[in-house]
């Protein structure tokens, strides 16, 4: 029986249900907390939001002038006619305030037909040629292999920007902004003007010879490098300040805040108070005086934006969008008004965490967020989708609610918010449209009722794993990415040979019961192996397995294709390299890996075959 949760005017659900589909009931210190937190939604907020519609909707208002996105107008009366243009436009109706309006086609952009690819991560997928890190030009290697594999698409890790200061962030998943890039993925020596300067490039490759990746280090060369090109040549070129220019304030937000993190540290609550609005006189003053050191920053994006070009050429590449950012970053600081101050995002209690996770970003407030016009959301939107033609929604499921956790408190003392789902799904759909971007989104774990269907109304592929799924692959939905695991889970090597449970033990996850039972029910999803098999057979089973599955895109990790035993990220541990694993295969000895050739062959037959 579906049980609708009371929500009250702030978005706050009173009640939730667990996976097991047991009510909770939020204690009410813990609304009351929340509701300042969020603030009370102005009062006049439904006549001044925007309206999103599609063609030949119905409008809230009976005539009204538009003005179209090319600056022409046209008048509507009552509802959208069908040819109505797609876009973002401004609505003016007698009497009333200006309106964003959004008109999407409502399904995202699908490929006509089925792909299999490579998920990457691509920090850990060095080259001889990388400075110790996988970078745009090791993508560009993948891709290439990739192709003359029969693959569609490459999936790969966010690759958005952390802050620019010595001490790096390790992971993906907590970035300073989700409209920018992180410098540290450039090959130095393809960067415009490196030929203008001695790059010691000897020194840049000895930081691939330790056991894991050390970001400082390698930032702290590559930054000093860069830096050197930049004052030498890189800022010559015309190209750069006609991009810079087109890129608007954003842009300028952008290097203008990492110039600053450079002389006040990243978190920009800790700034001087003058210096925490971003439109301050003394803000505007600090660039003034620091005007090389915001342009640097504005061309490392830039020499990004060359690099992920040519990385990407001739092939989809799937971009992650991850759920939230930095609380002191970038965006936190433009956007200071619209995500919420004293709340970060996690998750409520379940089997596999009693006591609840809290990711640590800040929340987007509902109603500010539509007060703004949506433009944070769709700036990360495109942004992330930019110039190669994917993305994937990380907890997707925050498009429709996300688990709040006040400010100084257990993540299990938290609360659901709701957010405006049909809209968000609109624009992610028109975005989706105008960049020709399939857009896959991770509904892992618990995932509520009228979600998924949700997705499937809207062309997003739901997100499916051999290690989650009940049914056999065979069974799975075509309106999906099918794969074996994620970051989060164990390889497939790893679970056979039990390299995971051990390492779990040794950090303590749960209890040996708890780990004992885990892998038992994920060895029951490669059936048909003699105990004693290789972790190659492993390997490949589970890629039979997976090949068998009619779903859209067959998705397979580089980790599994080498029989790597070690899982990106291990949740739940603080003392673990996570983030920081080199692949043990060099990107130039991929295509000749015997087993990552039958991976290759097993998806590719699969896909030919259906």
């Amino acid at each position: 029986m579906t049980r609708t949760p009371s929500t009250d005017e702030w978005g706050i659900d009173a009640t939730w249900l667990d996976a097991l589909d047991e009510e909770h009931q939020v204690a009410e210190a813990t609304i009351e907390r929340l509701r300042e937190v969020i603030g009370t939604p102005p009062a006049d907020l439904e006549d001044r939001a925007p309206i999103v519609a599609r063609p030949g909707d119905v409008l809230e208002v009976d005539e009204a002038e538009v003005t179209l996105e090319d600056g022409s107008s046209r008048h509507v009366d009552g509802e959208l006619p069908e040819d109505f243009p797609l876009g973002y436009h401004w609505l003016q109706a007698p009497g009333g305030p200006r309106r964003r309006l959004i008109v999407s086609p409502g399904r995202c952009w699908l490929p006509d037909e089925r792909a299999w690819g490579w998920a990457v991560q691509l920090y850990a997928t060095r080259s001889r040629g990388s400075w110790g890190i996988g970078d745009l030009a090791d993508l560009r290697a993948v891709r290439e292999m990739a192709a003359g594999q029969g693959a569609g698409f490459v999936l790969i890790n966010p690759l958005h920007a952390v802050a620019p200061t010595p001490q790096q962030e390790a992971s993906p998943y907590l970035p300073a902004t989700r409209r920018f890039r992180n410098p540290v993925y450039l090959r130095v020596e393809e960067v415009p003007g490196a030929d203008a300067v001695d790059l010691d490039a000897e020194a840049g490759h000895a930081l691939g010879d330790g056991e894991l990746i050390d970001r400082d280090a390698i930032w702290a060369r590559k930054r000093e490098v860069l830096r050197r090109v930049f004052d030498a040549a890189g800022r010559d070129d015309p190209a750069f300040p006609e991009w810079w220019w087109y890129q608007g304030q954003k842009l300028q937000d952008w290097a203008t805040w990492c110039a600053l993190a450079d002389e006040h540290g990243p978190d920009w609550h800790t700034w001087p108070e003058e210096l925490r609005d971003p439109r301050s006189g003394a803000v505007g003053d600090f660039v003034a005086g620091h005007e090389r050191d915001v342009a640097f920053h504005a061309w490392l994006q830039w020499a990004l934006h060359l690099q992920l070009e040519r990385a990407t050429e001739g092939m989809t590449v799937i971009q992650d969008l991850p759920i939230g950012v930095a609380g002191g970053g970038a965006d936190a600081w433009t956007w200071q008004d619209v995500l919420a101050q004293g709340a970060s995002v996690g998750a409520p209690p379940d089997a596999f965490n009693s006591q609840g996770q809290d990711w640590g970003s800040p929340p987007l407030v509902p109603w500010q967020l539509r007060a703004a016009d949506y433009e944070p959301f769709v700036e990360s939107i495109r942004a992330t989708m930019a110039g190669a033609g994917g993305l994937r929604i990380d907890h997707v499921m925050g498009l429709f609610r996300l688990w709040w956790v006040p400010a100084g408190q257990s993540a299990a003392d938290g609360a659901y918010v709701r957010y405006p789902a049909e809209d968000l799904l609109d624009i992610v759909a028109l975005e989706s449209s105008r960049a020709h971007a399939v857009v896959v989104g991770e509904d892992l774990g618990t995932v509520e009722e009228g979600v998924r269907e949700a997705m499937a109304e809207h062309g997003i592929l739901s997100y499916r794993l051999l290690w989650f799924e009940e049914e056999s692959p065979a069974a799975w939905p075509e309106t999906a990415m099918a794969a074996i695991t994620t970051h989060d889970l164990p390889t497939v090597a790893g679970l056979w040979t039990g390299a995971d449970l051990e390492e779990q033990r040794e950090r303590g996850t749960g209890t040996d019961e708890e780990l004992e039972g885990g892998r038992t029910s994920l060895l029951e999803k490669l059936p048909g192996l003699r105990r004693n098999a290789k972790p190659e057979t492993a390997v490949k089973r589970a890629h039979e397995l997976l090949a068998q599955a009619p779903s859209l895109l067959l998705s397979a990790t580089l980790d599994d294709a080498v029989g790597e035993r070690r899982r990106p990220n291990m949740p739940g541990t603080t003392d673990r390299p996570n983030w920081s694993l080199p692949l043990p295969v060099l990107v130039e000895d991929l295509p000749a890996h015997p087993l990552l050739q039958t991976v290759a062959r097993t998806l590719a037959e699969g896909v030919k075959e259906s």
